[in-house]
């Protein structure tokens, strides 16, 4: 089992990830937090992804002019193209979230899940 751990120590940290950002997600009432927690659970993604694309001495995908292309072993960039591009979205997203956040704190005073629902509730 340890070494299991040990070789494939990148799926054990996703899965820590995974646990935590959904852990924060749904246990606590704070929204930045939550928006913390949707950061990590992004991120975790971004690792499985990565992980997932690594190829064991593979090298770039450009085909030196004394090689032939069949003996040489590549990674694939479209895993790195499809992060990079998460990433970007991760980003935004965590943007509006925070200023909609903000936007909330501003109206209501509070940050507190369940004190917004009683406050929604009364009006």
């Amino acid at each position: 089992m340890l070494e299991l751990l040990a070789t494939h120590y990148a799926y054990a940290l996703m899965f820590v990830l995974i646990a935590i950002g959904l852990y924060m997600i749904i246990a606590n009432q704070n929204l930045v937090k939550k928006v913390i927690g949707v950061s990590l659970f992004q991120t975790a993604i971004f690792l499985f992804f990565i992980s997932m694309a690594y190829v064991e001495g593979g090298s770039a995908p450009i085909v030196p002019a004394d090689e032939t292309p069949g003996e040489l072993v590549v990674a694939s960039p479209l895993p790195q193209v499809i992060v990079l591009t998460a990433i970007v979205v991760s980003i935004a997203l965590t943007a509006v979230a925070l200023s909609l956040v903000m936007r909330i704190y501003a109206e209501y005073g509070t940050l507190r899940e369940d004190t917004l629902t009683e406050v929604r509730a009364d009006e």
